[in-house]
């Protein structure tokens, strides 16, 4: 017989066969050694068979039997194959069965459990009642509360005991933190102040200008950019800007368990992390503040010129409304905002669950709580300032 003779070609049996008996009952049948390279060519052919095969059933409960009494070996891709004609055809609600299969690879099989473990059912998770919802809302703010107070009065302790071992403060990190939080911060608030300066002087003119009192937007401007205005503002660029960065700072450290080890060895994360960057928020604030104060009053001024009311004029207006008492009252809500600011700040950090995610959240979980907190103060101080007159 001739080589080139194709019937003298060996035929290659494939190890998985196809046969269907109707449309409720079908098998496949494995032989030989089932392995990647025998599975190559016939795994797409019985998928697409069974698709089919299923799409006819109409409704019917289908059943599929593996035929495994001729397999003389299996690996891993061949459990493959079992997995994903199981899957198929439990998902379109038929029955699927192995039937002949060597006892040495049951159990194997069973450990594997395929599809109760790589293809589990979505259990919903259930709906809470309203009850519900509102106590763990109400525990959360409590055990929230109670962190705040705890970390307050930590924080406290630690601020005098800097005050009275100033060689021990880790001024290094002061400076990192002052110069982050300080220097860097001058362009975003001056610019955010220039706005707040020129906005604040039209809005008023317009209203002003029906009355014939335009030259009394300058002082009224002056007034309320120092003693509201100014640190208001700038303590929100420092929330949005440092606080953020502190959390994610020492969240960073807190998923690391680099704060956990600062514990092993002994030292206090508060005078270590928290106290540096405190001081360097109490120092910035009222810098940040005063600079801001200046840019906005120097808007307004040029402001006014738009309105016919010369440098001169405006200067002396605001010597008249605006007095030492007034700075003062304004630098020193802008300590106060500095020390909510930063603190905040360290204590999102520290309470950074765990994850890449637990990062981020701390970040907008310390810029949202030192934007409640400045509002809490302010609204303090002001009714202090409307008892007091101060």
């Amino acid at each position: 017989m001739s080589l080139s003779d194709p019937n003298s070609l060996p035929t290659v049996v494939p190890v998985a066969i196809w046969s269907q008996t109707d449309l409720t009952q079908a098998q496949v049948s494995l032989s030989g050694q089932v392995n990647v390279y025998s599975l190559a060519g016939v795994w797409t052919d019985v998928r697409q068979k069974q698709t089919a095969w299923l799409e006819q059933g109409g409704g019917k409960t289908q059943s599929l039997i593996f035929d495994a009494s001729k397999v003389s070996s299996l690996d891993g891709s061949a459990f493959a194959f079992l997995i994903d004609v199981q899957e198929t055809q439990q998902k379109a609600g038929g029955k699927f069965e192995i039937q002949g299969m060597d006892p040495k690879y049951q159990p194997l099989l069973h450990e594997f459990d395929p599809i109760n473990n790589l293809f589990p059912v979505p259990t919903p998770k259930p709906k809470q009642s309203f009850v519900v919802s509102t106590g763990m809302a109400t525990q959360n703010l409590l055990d929230d509360a109670r962190g705040l107070i705890t970390f307050t009065g930590h924080l406290s302790a630690d601020l005098v005991w800097s005050i009275r071992n100033l060689r021990q403060v880790r001024w290094g990190d002061f400076v990192n933190a002052a110069v982050e939080a300080g220097i860097n911060a001058l362009p975003i608030v001056g610019l955010v102040s220039f706005l707040i300066g020129v906005i604040l002087s039209f809005q008023a003119a317009i209203g002003m200008q029906q009355f014939g009192a335009v030259s009394f937007v300058g002082p009224l401007a002056a007034l309320g950019i120092v003693r509201e205005m100014g640190p208001l503002i700038t303590a929100i660029l420092l929330a949005g800007r440092s606080s953020a960065a502190f959390a994610a700072e020492i969240g960073t450290m807190t998923v690391n368990s680099e704060v956990d080890a600062l514990v092993t060895g002994g030292l206090s994360p508060i005078r270590f992390l928290v106290v540096p960057r405190v001081l360097a928020g109490i120092l910035v604030m009222p810098i940040l503040t005063l600079y801001a104060d200046i840019v906005s009053i120097f808007a307004s001024m040029v402001t006014m010129l738009a309105y016919g009311i010369p440098f001169i004029n405006f200067y002396n207006g605001m010597l008249a409304a605006v007095g030492i008492e007034d700075i003062t009252s304004g630098l020193i809500k802008a300590t106060l905002f500095g020390v909510v600011v930063s603190a905040v700040g360290c204590l999102r950090g520290m309470q950074t669950g765990t994850g890449a995610a637990a990062v981020g959240i701390s970040a907008t979980r310390a810029v949202v709580s030192s934007i409640v907190m400045i509002v809490l103060v302010d609204g303090v101080f002001a009714f202090i300032s409307y008892k007091t007159g101060f």
